[in-house]
């Protein structure tokens, strides 16, 4: 017989004679595999998904015209719409709206007015609840706190007024204030350089109540300073001023991974005269979420690691102690130190090896009944995840055995033959 194939015979003798404590061995790898399997399949699949539900809720990137700009005026005309988001897509996946704001009447009272692609606005904010239908050809939909005010209801119609001088006050400066307000997740009214029409639009006797017809198409109701916005066809806001520009906002969902490099990156093209900047209530929010996962996973895992070796070592040390008039022959008949400490390893590993197999796979069903139950979300299995966890649990195994194997390598056999 060889050498190798000695080596595994008394491997394997020793593992099947002392079989409670190598399930002792086996059991504390498996705990320890199974949990750390468990905490790092959660936290690396449930933030990536909680990344995407989370830009369902609304934009995480804002886009306006600098006020000191041509843009600030005429706002931001399709090229720069165009290239700006083919910049954002550059970075990862996107979706976008854009915004021309209007300040308008209604019965005499003010309003912000808003040409929107309604497309564009439903794929961006799924979170927003629409009671009736989004805006069309001559229909708008109103803000929930617009509908309160006014008493209006779906199907119901609105006369909205447009006066030039309500606003060519707000020229090259509304961009600025929408810039300035949208930080938070808000949206201001923007800016119009319109001049007055012929049509009866315009008028500057504060209590004219005329204007164009409107249908209410719906009611969105966001619980946010959009519930205070009309929402038309950019068409019908195009229509309604007698004028035809750039818009004043470009609202992103990006899935880009450095979000602070794309806001710079666009901000240092200056020849775009256009300002980016982070939605801090969504970036925040989402942040704060994956920051939590992973401290709770750093300190689960920490408190598991130390567990998991006192749980080995203890063990390894019981089967030294138990093997030590062995020990002490084999060494008399002339076993190296090194040939002993080996054994031990290799038997630490095949420990690991075995809980880390049995481990990672408890820890991928404990991680899917969680994810389902507590997140509700679902968890696909990562081979490379768990080729990383059986053997950090192998190493694991060897890394605590090193203590006894120290002590086994120091037995001397004279004292051991003696007290025999």
């Amino acid at each position: 017989m060889t050498n190798t194939g000695m080596f595994f015979r008394m491997l394997l003798s020793a593992v099947f004679r002392r079989r409670s404590r190598a399930v002792m061995a086996v059991v504390a790898s498996l705990v320890g595999a199974a949990t750390l399997s468990c905490l790092a399949m959660i936290c690396i699949a449930v933030p990536q998904q909680m990344n995407q539900e989370m830009r369902a809720y609304g934009a995480n990137l804002i886009v306006t015209p600098l006020a000191d700009s041509e843009n600030g005026k005429s706002g931001i005309d399709d090229a720069m719409v165009e290239h700006t988001t083919e910049m954002v897509s550059a970075k990862g996946s996107e979706k976008h709206a854009t915004y021309r704001y209007e300040n308008v009447r209604v019965n005499a009272a003010p309003y912000v007015m808003a040409g929107v692609n309604p497309a564009q606005v439903r794929n961006l904010n799924h979170h927003w609840v629409v009671d009736g239908s989004w805006p069309s050809a001559g229909k708008v939909l109103v803000g929930r706190d617009v509908a309160d005010a006014m008493g209006l209801k779906v199907g119901g119609s609105i006369t909205i007024g447009y006066r030039a001088s309500d606003n060519a006050a707000s020229s090259g400066q509304a961009s600025q204030s929408g810039t300035d307000g949208t930080s938070d997740g808000q949206t201001s009214s923007g800016s119009t350089g319109a001049q007055q029409t012929q049509n009866g639009h315009v008028s500057s006797d504060i209590m004219d109540t005329s204007g164009t017809e409107f249908r209410v198409a719906g009611i969105v109701d966001t619980g946010g300073s959009e519930d205070s916005i009309i929402y038309a066809l950019a068409g019908d806001v195009d229509k309604l001023t007698g004028s035809t520009r750039g818009v004043d906002v470009i609202e992103y969902s990006s899935g880009a991974s450095d979000l602070t490099a794309l806001v710079n990156s666009i901000n240092d093209m200056t020849s775009m005269h256009v300002k980016a900047q982070q939605v801090t209530k969504i970036t925040a929010s989402d942040t704060r979420v994956i920051t939590m996962l992973q401290t709770l996973f750093w300190i689960v895992s920490l408190v598991v690691l130390v567990f998991t070796l006192v749980g080995v070592g203890t063990t390894i040390s019981s089967i030294v102690s138990q093997r030590r008039n062995e020990i002490g022959l084999r060494k008399a008949l002339g076993a190296s130190s090194h040939a002993i400490g080996v054994e031990f390893y290799v038997e630490s590993a095949v420990y690991g090896l075995l809980g880390g197999l049995l481990g990672t796979a408890t820890g991928y069903g404990m991680a899917r009944w969680l994810c389902a139950t507590v997140f509700e979300r679902s968890i696909g299995f990562s081979w490379w995840l768990a080729v990383v966890s059986v053997v950090f649990s192998a190493l694991v195994a060897v890394v605590a055995s090193i203590p006894p194997v120290h002590r086994a390598t120091r037995i001397d056999p004279a004292v051991v033959l003696r007290e025999e």
